[in-house]
């Protein structure tokens, strides 16, 4: 076909990242298929049901599959007939027992999807992989595909934030295209001609610096993170506050306050495994020192949460016993994703110092009691708050940092509140007759 001519898309792999990106690209304009393994998953979006908490999808779900340009199967073999330009979105988790990626989906799509590339395509990854994945990959593809090497393969990595995905799919900041050849990079822009449109910035680039973005990006955050929090542990040993410190330092230009907020660190899907990936994947190259940085920014990231324990603790002269209200499941507000979530995290920690803990979360607690059925939850950040000792404050919902501290009084057995996050107004609950605390924060 003509490269400027709109392709048809596939998008292999229907989690959070492949669901995404085919009702984005139906919405805008696409034909879409979505393939997944997974009948009830296929099944679920074809009804219109969006599996995961994400604000904004479900509503495109619907338009998308009104509009008759999206469908979903599992077959790969209507895959390969259908589809011009096939993007790879599968999950690449954390090794068991390692903290290297797990490239098991990757090599299972791949590998059921080459056999029926019979025609001239394009195999686009955007899971995030090991730098040099593309170029095995490329062999495995060239040899398994009908068409041999008429099949290209581009990576095109996802920047993707739970909560905007919608918007950072359809107004990206920027776009990555790694490509061998210009007729990859010709594809690419067909497939994302209505985003170019609206004059996205586009890096075109190598394969192995396109893989290497991701990870690079997602390592910069984490170390901002963890270093405002290694700040906050400094400002705990010395009587400083930790918030005034983040806060001048976010109006120099050169820095920002973008991550750069004090509290109990980063967790998800994303962050944690890609710093431990490419800390490991830097070692099996040769040159682990020029990351090794990113050991202690793992490191700083856990003592948050043994911080935040401690700190409990100390405000209740001890945990066993004493009743605990968990705000938060999530990883983050706005989403029901729970990998790695510090807040569950802590909750589990303090249930097993023997405290009575109970759990609200406004998306995520079918996915909290799925996964950790030993905790006790409850119907609303009130509920959970009743008699109780001390509120624990651990994913930052709206919904949480709008309660108003004499309303919370009327339920609480003592008015004693720790911010994990730094999403309260100190002053506004301590003139309430609220004890607050907070990491960093005397």
């Amino acid at each position: 076909m003509n490269p400027t001519e709109s392709p048809r898309l596939t998008v292999i792999g229907t989690g959070y990242l492949g669901a995404t990106h085919a009702i984005c690209m139906a919405v805008l304009g696409f034909e879409v298929l979505g393939v997944d393994v997974d009948q009830r998953k296929v099944d679920r979006l074809a009804s219109g049901e969006v599996p995961f908490f994400e604000p904004g999808l479900p509503e495109l779900l619907t338009k998308a599959l009104e509009s008759g340009r999206l469908r979903f199967t599992t077959s790969f073999e209507e895959a390969g007939e259908f589809g011009d330009v096939h993007f790879l979105c599968v999950g690449t988790p954390q090794q068991p027992g390692s903290d290297a990626a797990d490239l098991t989906y990757v090599e299972a799509a791949v590998r059921a999807l080459a056999p029926n590339l019979t025609r001239r395509a394009l195999v686009v990854g955007k899971s995030t992989v090991p730098v040099g994945t593309a170029k095995r990959i490329t062999g495995v593809i060239h040899d398994l595909a009908p068409a041999g090497e008429e099949v290209e393969l581009a990576w095109n990595p996802e920047f993707l934030r739970e909560g905007f995905a919608v918007d950072d799919t359809m107004r990206p900041d920027r776009l990555v295209f790694g490509v061998a050849s210009d007729w990859a990079l010709e594809r690419l822009e067909a497939a994302f001609k209505p985003i170019l449109d609206l004059g996205t910035p586009v890096v075109r680039t190598d394969l192995a610096t396109a893989e290497l973005v991701k990870v690079a990006a997602n390592s910069f955050l984490a170390t901002k993170i963890s270093y405002i929090n290694a700040m906050a542990e400094v400002c705990e040993a010395v009587g400083a506050d930790i918030k005034h410190l983040a806060d001048s330092l976010a109006l120099d230009d050169r820095i920002g306050g973008k991550f750069l907020k004090p509290g109990l660190g980063f967790g998800g899907g994303c962050l944690p495994k890609d710093i431990r990936a490419f800390a490991h994947r830097a070692e099996e190259l040769g040159v682990g020192q020029a990351v090794s940085f990113l050991r202690e920014v793992d490191d700083i990231n856990r003592r948050r949460r043994a911080r935040t324990v401690d700190l409990v603790r100390e405000m209740l002269g001890g945990i066993s016993g004493k009743r605990i209200a968990a705000w938060g499941a999530a990883f983050k507000p706005n989403s029901d994703d729970i990998r790695d979530a510090p807040a569950l995290d802590v909750a589990r920690t303090m249930h097993g110092l023997g405290g009575h803990v109970r759990v609200f979360d406004p998306a995520a607690l079918d996915n909290a009691r799925r996964a950790f059925p030993e905790l006790r939850y409850g119907d609303s950040a009130l509920d959970v708050a009743q008699d109780a000792d001390v509120v624990v404050l651990l994913t930052e919902w709206s919904d949480f940092k709008e309660i108003e501290p004499d309303a919370l009084a009327q339920v609480v057995r003592h008015k004693r509140i720790v911010d994990g996050r730094h999403a309260l107004d100190a002053a506004k609950w301590r003139s309430a007759g609220w004890e607050y605390r907070a990491l960093g924060r005397s």
